[in-house]
């Protein structure tokens, strides 16, 4: 460890005394060696086969099923997520590498019939090559899997660049997954912006999820290389709730998208919009079902909203709702960790942190609205575009009145955040670049298409 290159801290944020993880950075030169390793080892993977791939997906996923508890319980102690979300985090783990284990057989192209003459046309999907990652902490086993499992399930391998601040959840996930792959297939290389910037500069395709301005440098030097590249980036994302919504579950459905995991999602509400009449009962409902989210210890099966990843995060929050009006929340919980209370303002101008950029804590502003074209417009009037949460009983207004949303996701009656993992994920704007993530559309984004002409040697 060199003078001048600080070490890989990781420190428990419900107690930050306790450090996971104290290890020199390994540095560019490393990462680029850890992409040409990976590199030589992937024509292997490829020509072994669709039942090879899938067999080694599926042993993937079972080898992070028999270590559940063990991968919950460092999620708790490393990220601070609720123990609650961890575990159901781990569960999606274990149903992705699944879900992917079957995308070896499906079809990689088409057969056309050529214009004139004998012959064929085809289309066939081929892997890039080596797959770079660079994920976030927040979740620290789902994002790595949703992205390298369908990379591997093509035929590509994979070196992954996690967060700091989740570097032992990561060298645990690739303890795992050795158990099933063979070697140089999956990498885990950890770091901070050094080796992030390495790996983009040598990988064949890249995949980021972390904040805009890093996503915006990330895509950036990719593109420039000519490789493909796909960021997902920030969040402001809107609840508009109707009059004829059902209060009380509206209420309970924002609160825990704005304070579940101390509002640590980039698909977290942070900002809920009342429309005429529904203002003054969605203010008392939603104030008081944030008062009620159980603020604590993460290892608590009851906690909702555990403490934030650092001590800059907890003060983000309190900045953010400084000079506006509190209606709950605003003082910091007494707990020795980087606690912040959920926290709900009104009465905040478009200049405001809550509604111009990501705060990414238990804050969320409420917000007038005079109809739902009204609510519309405040929804869009973000750089950003990830999701909107709806909350009403009118099937009209869902069908007819969201339309002008520029969100890439909408979910009626039901919390801003979660995924569905079999889906495309992914937003407009400054939240997403490139093609979504997910589903059928993953397997798309790590490969690309070659035509081909076949044509007969025979002349008559």
């Amino acid at each position: 460890m060199t003078a001048d290159v600080p070490p890989l801290l990781s420190r428990n944020p419900a107690d930050p005394a306790d450090v996971l993880v104290r290890i020199p950075a390994p540095g560019a030169r490393a990462t680029a060696d850890a992409v040409e390793r990976a590199r030589a080892a992937q024509p292997g993977w490829l020509d072994g086969g669709a039942a090879a791939r899938s067999a080694a997906l599926g042993a993937a996923a079972d080898a992070i099923g028999a270590a559940a508890d063990e991968l919950a319980a460092l999620a708790v102690r490393e990220v601070g997520k609720p123990v609650t979300e961890a575990r159901a985090e781990v569960a999606r783990t274990v149903a992705i590498w699944r879900y992917y284990a079957q995308a070896p057989y499906e079809p990689v192209g088409t057969v056309h019939e050529p214009a004139a003459g004998a012959g064929l046309l085809l289309t066939r999907r081929r892997p890039h090559g080596v797959a770079g990652l660079i994920t976030p902490w927040n979740f620290p086993f789902a994002i790595p899997s949703w992205k390298a499992a369908p990379a591997l399930a093509v035929g590509n391998t994979v070196v992954l660049k996690p967060a700091p601040e989740a570097t032992a959840c990561a060298l645990r996930l690739a303890e795992l997954l050795h158990q099933a792959l063979p070697a140089g297939v999956f990498t885990v290389v950890p770091g901070a912006a050094a080796e992030g910037e390495a790996l983009v500069r040598n990988a064949d395709a890249v995949s980021f999820t972390g904040s805009t301005a890093v996503g915006r440098a990330v895509t950036r030097a990719a593109t420039e290389r000519g490789v493909a590249a796909q960021a997902e980036m920030g969040g402001l994302n809107a609840a508009i709730v109707l009059p004829d919504a059902d209060m009380g579950r509206a209420a309970a459905h924002i609160a825990a998208a704005v304070a579940g995991y101390a509002g640590q999602k980039c698909t977290a509400t942070s900002r809920v919009i009342a429309v005429g009449a529904a203002l003054d009962p969605l203010r008392q409902a939603l104030a008081a079902a944030l008062r009620s989210l159980p603020v604590g210890d993460p290892a608590s099966a009851d906690t909702v909203c555990g403490p934030l990843i650092d001590e800059r995060a907890r003060d983000r929050v309190a900045e953010a709702s400084r000079g506006l009006s509190v209606l709950t929340g605003g003082a910091a919980p007494r707990h020795p960790g980087w606690y912040a209370a959920p926290t709900l303002v009104e009465h905040a101008e478009p200049g405001h942190p809550p509604l111009r950029e990501e705060v990414f804590g238990p804050i969320a502003a409420l917000l007038p609205a005079d109809d739902l074209a009204h609510a519309v417009r405040i929804t869009n009037a973000v750089p950003y575009g990830l999701v909107t949460s709806v909350h009403t009983a009118d099937l009209d207004a869902v069908l007819h009145g969201l339309d002008r949303l520029d969100t890439g996701m909408i979910r009626v009656n039901a919390p801003s955040t979660g995924v569905d993992f079999h889906l495309p994920f992914g937003g407009t704007k400054d939240s997403s670049h490139g093609p979504r993530e997910q589903g059928r559309a993953a397997l798309e984004f790590y490969t690309s298409s070659r035509t081909y002409t076949l044509s007969t040697s025979r002349t008559g």
